[in-house]
């Protein structure tokens, strides 16, 4: 039986992307020793280094005051990093999601926090409006997209501070002004790779004010090289996971660029929403002009509860994996980052409307 991955990470991958990693398991860059087993100080690993820091640039319009770094330990890591070299007095972050409220959590271990908005009254269902952005904070952050709630902002916005983002499940579905930004961090394996490294796009302007005395390697500064090769490599990074990353951003600069990506996405989203908005047996969770393209969140309909369980057998039966909803949420989810095909959101959509036709 053909399956339908739509987990919420690790995330379904590019199929040349996993086709170019057994050949590098085998044989890396002809060398005869397998990308598992290289040295990261081999000529070959430092040019996939210094590609994949381009492809990133590429791909983003990445400007050259920006640092880009690949480091381990994934993005509940940054939570710390980011106020350890950015907050001196006061941060304000905006409150819409399990990771947020994680991230605020290890920011006040660095001083004040300010949660200027938060969405949790309604179990996160939506994303704030209308509120204010201290001008006496030190940055403001915000989580992009939510995977648990299926919201996301959609736009890059105005900060009269510095904006920092968690971009782990939504970047490289959409272009991104990276200029708005002071920093962007996440972890690869929702969208742009494997589990095992993370990725930070930060100003080099803004690290080294802080008064405080950092750890070597949670201080920024340590892991930027004198030349793209030597970005990220004071100490052997994630060799694997980022020559994966590097063969999935080949795919997305392949596909067209992250414009071309980009519709891509809305069609797979726009497809299950109408299917959704359709379909009398399910309702979406999340308020429509915040619903996230990249994790699609719905329940069962009030009237159909008590068949839940019973079509979730029945899309398993129909190759369907990932699909249920996080606890916090209940339901089913369908994560369809940018290497979901549309293949599978329309064997979801065809399973949706099957069970409607035998139950409804």
């Amino acid at each position: 039986m053909k399956k339908y991955n739509f987990n919420a990470g690790p995330c379904v991958l590019p199929k040349p992307a996993i086709e170019s990693a057994i050949e590098a398991i085998r044989n890396f860059d002809n060398t005869g020793i397998g990308i598992l087993e290289i040295s990261h100080r081999t000529p070959g690993w430092e040019r996939i280094m210094a590609e994949t820091e381009q492809l990133w640039r590429d791909l983003l319009n990445i400007p050259e005051e920006y640092a880009v770094l690949f480091l381990g330990g994934g993005a509940s890591t940054q939570f710390f990093y980011v106020p350890a070299n950015l907050l001196g007095k006061k941060a304000a972050y905006l409150q819409t999601g399990v990771w947020a409220k994680k991230a605020i959590k290890e920011a006040k271990f660095y001083g004040e926090v300010e949660v200027v908005a938060s969405s949790e009254d309604k179990n996160y269902t939506y994303i704030p409006k209308g509120y204010t952005i201290p001008t006496d904070a030190d940055y403001f952050h915000i989580t992009t997209n939510n995977t648990i709630y299926g919201t996301e902002i959609h736009e890059d916005i105005n900060s009269p501070v510095p904006l920092v983002a968690d971009m782990s499940s939504d970047i490289m579905s959409r272009p991104v002004d990276v200029s708005k930004y002071a920093l962007i961090y996440g972890g690869a394996q929702k969208n742009v790779g494997p589990a095992g490294v993370a990725f930070v796009i930060v100003r080099k302007d803004l690290l080294g004010k802080m008064d405080r005395k950092l750890q070597t390697m949670v201080d920024y500064r340590t892991h930027i090289g004198e030349t793209p090769k030597d970005n990220s490599m004071f100490n052997t990074p994630p060799v694997f996971s980022i020559f994966v990353m590097h063969e999935t951003l080949k795919w997305v600069k392949e596909l067209g660029g992250l414009d071309a990506m980009h519709k891509i996405n809305l069609q797979k989203a726009n497809l299950l929403y109408d299917e959704i908005d359709r379909n009398r047996m399910f309702v979406g969770t999340a308020v429509k002009e915040d619903r996230s393209i990249m994790n699609v969140c719905f329940v069962m309909a009030e009237a159909y509860k008590d068949k839940e369980a019973d079509f979730m057998n029945f899309a398993k039966e129909r190759g369907m994996v990932g699909i249920k909803g996080h606890r916090s949420v209940g339901g089913f989810r369908a994560s369809i980052y940018n290497a979901c095909p549309l293949e599978s959101v329309e064997a979801l959509v065809a399973c949706m409307q099957e069970f409607e036709q035998l139950n409804a």
